[in-house]
């Protein structure tokens, strides 16, 4: 597969299979977000809500709204640990270290259960010296636990090809208010700072325009951010665990090119339904 090919693509098909025919050095940009391995079954369930005198919600000026189920999606996320580590991602590691082009970064994204045994396997594919920085993604949503501190973020592994020469754009970053903007100055506090290793972005809201009703999706806030700053214009960016297929949409609208890999049927769906008014290559692997 050329990197002059403009044609962006999306794979129905095992990840590994597909990234074997990639060929060394040709992406630009990789992100991906694995399983977690949370030993849980994930599951999202789409509603809406009408206003009903026999509601079992309570909203604006006390009105009562009925709930209404549209349907769920849902997928088991559950490996042992050996498996998870050596068996799944290993394999797959190596072949994205391999395509990934020289100025090129990977971005690992992943929770608090399995982060410090990526890291470790990471370190050993790229080598410790091509390892540039976790960053936190902090969020406020959701449950809280009475029997511990409530985990609240997620960790993203970033590394690069070569550390003496890779893409970052940090002009192009958004910027972010001051913790406290009276202590720098008004003309600083208008402009804002630049983040940095810690994301403070809420979740992409159940009721949002973005929310596209796959269980994982992740925010286009993030992942603009992540495109923007780490390619270029006109770079091949790739993600083999594609999901709902937000780095496709970053790359459409910050004028990316894009492959995209999955093999859950209900993720190329929702992808073909978030990409219906544009020319994508659907391409099966394995029947």
């Amino acid at each position: 597969m050329s990197k002059s090919n403009n044609t962006n693509t999306i794979y129905f098909g095992d990840n590994l299979e597909v990234i074997k025919t990639i060929d060394d050095k040709s992406i630009d940009l990789i992100y991906i977000d694995p399983p977690f391995n949370t030993g849980k079954k994930r599951k999202l369930t789409s509603i809406k809500t009408i206003q009903s005198n026999e509601g079992d919600r309570v909203g604006f000026k006390g009105n009562k709204y009925k709930t209404i189920k549209l349907g769920s999606k849902a997928y088991d996320d559950k490996f042992s640990h050996d498996f998870f580590i050596h068996e799944f991602l290993k394999p797959r590691l190596i072949e994205a270290y391999r395509v990934l082009s020289s100025r090129g970064s990977f971005y690992f994204h992943i929770d608090y259960r399995e982060v410090h045994y990526c890291k470790i396997l990471l370190d050993e594919i790229f080598g410790r010296e091509c390892f540039l920085n976790e960053l936190i993604w902090a969020y406020d949503f959701g449950g809280r636990s009475k029997k511990k501190w409530a985990a609240k973020h997620d960790n993203i592994l970033l590394y690069v090809k070569d550390p003496s020469q890779y893409t970052f754009n940090l002009s192009e970053v958004d910027r972010i208010p001051y913790m406290a903007p009276g202590l720098v100055g008004k003309e600083k506090a208008l402009r804002g700072k630049f983040p940095t290793d810690v994301w403070w972005h809420t979740i992409v809201p159940t009721n949002g325009k973005e929310r596209t009703g796959y269980p994982t999706q992740k925010p286009r806030g993030i992942i603009d951010r992540i495109i923007k700053v780490s390619s270029n214009e006109g770079d091949l960016i790739m993600d083999f665990f594609a999901g709902s297929g937000t780095i496709g949409e970053s790359c459409l609208v910050n004028n990316r090119r894009f492959i995209l890999i999955d093999n859950n049927r209900e993720a190329i769906e929702v992808m073909k339904k978030r990409f219906n008014k544009h020319e994508i290559k659907w391409l099966n692997i394995g029947g």
